[in-house]
């Protein structure tokens, strides 16, 4: 029999029979504030569970079951959620993650579409693979974030601190990145010929200065007021793209076809290797 209890009080909150909490059921319960700091959680099936502020440090979740429950507040600083399922197809079955600690936590190849991840802390947490459509995580902090490869499909990124992100061959078509902080991120590509996809997102007013956009899919993308100092858009694909009033101060524009892209009061004569069309050089 494992006793699980309450992280300050001590209080039993749940017994559950066997040696061990890997692949039990703890469907629907009421584990609020529960001490289970380096538990064996592995495919353990916690669907609808209630584990607000409870402490799952450096817990094992590998597979983990985690559809519709409440994480608010939770602490999961280097726990591994890798594999686990946490999103769900619709807003209000996923997972809620609202003001959890993840930082350093592994969550390659999870599953978090439509998780409520609003002011999060996940500073280098690896999301690699991960399936993150519809996400909301604005106004989390994504320092650092490792996620090659990973679906920000339609994800809320609104405020979100993306500093130095390893975005590479990530698709984050029509997502809303308005206001984040972008700077020194890398939306390349890990492969010879790779790309990362951003078609129809919104980076307005973003801060995505010194990030490296070599050979990004930005068709249609809006960067009205963004700072693209020093960026790297070299062979970039932005027809379409909105730069109205954009800081383009030293971004390189090697390789980029500029015929359709609103320039309206972006100073591109600050830019590099900017070919701008003999039709729209008197442009302000």
């Amino acid at each position: 029999m494992i006793e699980i209890k309450h992280k300050a009080n001590g209080a039993v909150l749940a017994r559950v029979p066997g040696e061990t909490l890997a692949g039990a059921d703890l469907r629907e319960m009421s584990l609020n504030g529960a001490d289970l700091r380096g538990a064996d959680l592995s495919c353990t099936n916690l669907e609808l569970s209630d584990l607000v502020e409870a402490d799952l440090r450096e817990a094992r979740l590998m597979g983990a079951l985690l559809i519709g429950a409440h994480l608010t507040g939770a602490d999961l600083r280097g726990a591994d959620l890798s594999q686990a399922r946490l999103g769900a197809e619709r807003h209000g079955r996923a997972a809620i993650l609202t003001g959890a600690q993840l930082t350093k936590a592994n969550l390659q190849g999870a599953d978090l579409r439509h998780v409520e991840a609003r002011d999060a802390r996940l500073e280098g947490v690896d999301l690699s693979h991960a399936d993150l459509r519809g996400t909301d995580f604005s106004g989390s902090n994504l320092c650092h974030v490792i996620a090659h490869n990973a679906l920000f499909i339609k994800a809320n990124l609104r405020e979100a601190n993306l500093c130095g992100a390893d975005l590479r061959d990530c698709h984050l078509n029509d997502a809303n990145l308005a206001m984040a902080s972008l700077h020194d991120a890398d939306l390349s590509s890990k492969q010879p010929g790779g790309f990362t996809v951003i078609n129809l997102a919104n980076f307005e007013s973003a801060d995505l200065r010194g990030a490296n956009l070599r050979h990004v899919l930005a068709q249609d993308v809006n960067m009205r007021n963004a700072n693209l100092t020093d960026v790297d858009f070299t062979d970039a694909v932005i027809g379409g793209a909105i730069l109205r009033r954009a800081d383009v101060t030293n971004a390189n524009f090697s390789g980029v076809e500029l015929a359709s892209v609103t320039m309206e009061f972006a100073n591109f004569s600050k830019a590099r290797n900017a070919v701008i069309p003999g039709y729209k050089k008197n442009l302000r």
